[in-house]
């Protein structure tokens, strides 16, 4: 505690960058924009709004999921006990499409958490994710809704995600390997 309070008074604890605010000359409002628009400090501000922005993403995302959970067992549990007991009114494709929307709300956090990690974007996790949300799309299309060519367009949208995965698989492990 005693360092600590000696490092205030000496004006160690103030310094920012390479000002010291505390012993700094008296200057005017220009050079102290100056200081605060060069490259480091500007880069140090991007980051913590950055910082900011995917943990604020994070918290969001984790209370749409508890509610979007909450939704699913409540309405699980009133179509178990409603007459007739034990079927559900609903389809069983409404039922799945429900449960892989918080799948691929998992797969959202789990992209944010990892870019809090590592501040990188890890395209594998994004085109899981987009893998589940076509996936889910061709779960619960409806036939009388939308058209072939509809269908047609989300198979092509499969493959095409499946060639990327496949390929960064790949190009991923080949890099681990050496």
């Amino acid at each position: 505690m005693e360092l600590w309070i000696e490092r205030l008074i000496s004006g160690e604890l103030l310094k920012i960058g390479r000002v010291n605010w505390m012993t700094r000359p008296k200057r005017g409002v220009w050079s102290l924009l100056k200081q605060a628009t060069k490259d480091d400090s500007y880069l140090q501000l991007i980051h913590w709004i950055e910082n900011f922005v995917a943990k604020t993403l994070s918290l969001t995302l984790s209370v749409v999921i508890l509610i979007a959970l909450g939704d699913l067992i409540f309405l699980l549990i009133q179509d178990v006990t409603s007459d007739p007991k034990g079927f559900y009114n609903k389809s069983l494709i409404e039922l799945f499409g429900s449960f892989l929307n918080i799948l691929i709300a998992l797969e959202l956090l789990e992209n944010i958490t990892a870019y809090l990690k590592k501040h990188i974007v890890q395209l594998e996790l994004v085109i899981v994710t987009s893998l589940i949300a076509v996936a889910r799309k061709i779960i619960i299309f409806d036939l009388a809704k939308y058209n072939n060519s509809d269908l047609i367009a989300l198979g092509i949208a499969i493959i095409c995600l499946s060639a990327s995965y496949w390929l960064i698989k790949t190009v991923n492990e080949r890099n681990k390997s050496e």
